[in-house]
């Protein structure tokens, strides 16, 4: 079970993170771990608009959250600052508020924003896990596309010396279409392991989300998934033959 501080980091936009966050949120919790959960810059919403953060608190029972700065436009934060003509919050007194949660509690989760390096004014996600020496829980699309975002985030991450919590593919179709169902095994290979969890496309809307995460996550991050079997149940046969 995940512990300290764990940053949750996309390899884009769209691919799972809050449903994610809020998967390992309700597996601390079940185990009555103290948990807090930061978002250090919501985009995209105005200031009476839920967030993120009511997303997990509505998923997961969470109440224990912690937005640091909230900006209109759905960009990044450095560019969605600049057009308000507001300062984005410095690593430093980010940093700083995170370790001090961290102390006090058996998990604190932070959902960034976008992929690992986006900016949000004088740093990235990654420039934040370093200064946290914390773990990254990496969130990855099951479709095209995912095998280069995936790779080059690992590679990011490698480059910085920051270790990487596990991949979680963040939306798993009921009917995976070919190219998901072949980038397992490749998945697989580049992850050096199998995802440590598949939550279900539609988890949020699921009538019983614990139970969506529970079986959707790897016990490592609280959950009953066995990432080996469920490669070895949806991935694409070797040697069909195309049409």
């Amino acid at each position: 079970m995940l512990e300290g501080i764990v940053i949750v980091s996309g390899t884009g936009t769209g691919v799972g993170k809050t449903v994610t966050t809020a998967a390992v949120a309700t597996m601390a919790l079940a185990r009555r771990r103290s948990v807090a959960v930061v978002k250090p810059a919501q985009t995209g919403v105005t200031p009476d608009e839920p967030g993120d953060l009511a997303e997990v608190r509505r998923l997961s029972g969470a109440d224990d959250l912690h937005e640091m700065a909230r900006y209109r436009d759905a960009l990044s934060p450095e560019a969605a600052a600049r057009r308000e003509g507001r300062p984005v919050p410095a690593l430093d007194d980010v940093a700083a508020s995170i370790a001090e949660l961290g102390a006090l509690r058996d998990l604190v989760l932070v959902e960034g924003a976008g992929g690992l390096l986006v900016r949000f004014g004088d740093c990235t996600v990654a420039d934040l896990a370093k200064e946290l020496r914390a773990q990254v829980l990496v969130v990855t699309a099951a479709g095209l596309g995912t095998l280069n975002d995936t790779t080059l985030t690992l590679e990011a991450l490698a480059a910085r010396d920051v270790p990487c919590a596990g991949v979680v593919i963040g939306a798993w179709s009921t009917e995976p279409d070919l190219a998901a169902r072949s980038n397992l095994a490749d998945l697989t290979h580049t992850i050096g392991e199998p995802p440590a969890g598949a939550l279900a496309q539609d988890a949020a809307t699921a009538p019983d989300f614990g139970r969506v995460a529970e079986v959707g996550l790897a016990p490592r991050l609280g959950g009953t998934l066995d990432p080996a079997d469920f490669v070895r149940r949806n991935r694409e046969p070797v040697g069909v033959d195309a049409p």
